[in-house]
């Protein structure tokens, strides 16, 4: 297309000569050429680097990143256009697509001084765990719509349908990624029959291994339109596994508090986006594992989380690797107490068990008084920061 302009339009701007043309073509194509390989140099270093210190989990996140995406792209076509222009630069220059060459060859200039700053941005802990906590937000109020004001209970029972059950199983391993809830609950009200999706949206299964129970009179639906409603992969993904970010929060918090490390502050940072997702969990029903359809008939069921398993995973490993951190007990205490005011009755008994685990760590950790009770006290920002007192439903 830009041929045919500069063909129309006799564009020359920039008057280059063919043996002028040939030689700015060649070193820009040369020089975008090593910013694309020092770009993938950059980004293998950062992997390693976030994969040491934070989390190998969040690698699939950093290069995923739309910046990262935007900057390679534009990278490898200012080469790969430029390629096209130096091969038809013969007896005649095409002013415009040489033009057009030169402003992609300083794009790529720009875009790669963007990038070394965003990377330099991302890698931090506290980008990469708020980047966590905003997806993993995403993820709850996506799988846990409802709002209640009472207790939540998490889990789903199986469907009390009569007739024959049917299972259909896994063709090849992997983990669950997320489901087709709304094709599996059409298929499911098609053969007039419930659905149920037996492992976990996380879970590991092999070949061979239960993957759906079919309950009802009819043959039900078939095996290939079961199998293309749901994801195997070889990694969870935060799609619909709403344990996911909290998994990887506590990686990030474990490694911070690991000898090799020691960063109490990075896990106190990961407490507070697991504080976040713990308060945005309480005010949401999480027996959401059961689909009606139109008429009001049960269809498909699956199982999530409760809120007893988020509690535990969110706090059992970062209490047993920081026993002996001050910061980490005091933010830990200070999250704990605050959801106990704020969550619903329902979901406080968790909560207080793990205060008493808690306060059974320091006890073992701390073998001074005073530490001990400087320990007990809850600490908004782990060390010199207050108690928070949050009304209930603040």
């Amino acid at each position: 297309m830009l041929r045919a302009i500069d063909a129309e339009s006799g564009w020359a701007l920039f008057g280059f000569g063919v043996d002028g043309a040939r030689a700015v073509m060649t070193g820009l194509v040369a020089s975008v050429f090593t910013f694309v390989v020092f770009v993938f140099s950059i980004l293998l270093v950062a992997v390693q680097i976030a994969s040491a210190n934070l989390s190998p989990r969040v690698i699939a996140g950093l290069l995923s990143h739309r910046p990262v995406r935007i900057c390679l792209g534009v990278m490898v076509f200012a080469f790969v256009y430029g390629l096209a222009v130096l091969g038809r630069i013969e007896t005649s220059v095409q002013q415009l697509p040489l033009a057009v060459a030169v402003g992609a060859s300083v794009a790529s200039i720009v875009t790669f001084l963007y990038l070394i700053d965003h990377l330099a941005r991302a890698l931090r802990p506290v980008s990469v765990l708020s980047w966590v906590g905003r997806e993993g937000a995403r993820v709850i109020e996506a799988m846990y719509p409802a709002r209640v004001a009472g207790s939540d209970e998490g889990g789903s029972d199986a469907p009390r349908e009569s007739g024959a059950d049917r299972v259909v199983c896994a063709r090849g391993g992997g983990v669950v990624l997320a489901f087709d809830g709304p094709g599996l609950v059409a298929l499911a009200r098609r053969a007039d029959c419930v659905i149920e999706l037996l492992p976990q949206v996380g879970d590991f299964v092999a070949k061979g291994d239960p993957l759906f129970r079919l309950h009802g009179k009819g043959a039900g639906p078939g095996e290939d339109d079961l199998h293309g409603r749901l994801a195997l992969g070889d990694e969870r993904t935060m799609e619909q596994d709403p344990a996911f970010p909290f998994r990887i929060i506590v990686d990030i918090a474990a490694k911070a508090l690991s000898p090799a490390i020691n960063d109490p502050t990075t896990a106190v940072l990961a407490i507070d986006q697991i504080h976040h997702l713990l308060r945005n969990l309480a005010g949401r029903r999480l027996d959401t594992g059961r689909v009606e359809d139109r008429d009001g008939r049960l269809r498909l069921v699956y199982r999530t989380p409760g809120w007893e398993e988020f509690v535990a995973l969110a706090v059992t490993e970062i209490r047993h690797f920081g026993a002996s951190s001050m910061q980490v007990a005091r933010r830990l205490r200070a999250m704990l107490e605050d959801l106990i005011q704020a969550v619903p009755p329902g979901c406080r008994p968790p909560l207080h068990a793990e205060l008493l685990r808690l306060r059974r760590a320091a006890e073992r950790a701390f073998g001074d008084p005073d530490d001990r009770a400087q320990a007990e006290r809850g600490d908004s920002q782990g060390l010199g920061g207050h108690e928070p007192r949050l009304e209930p439903g603040a």
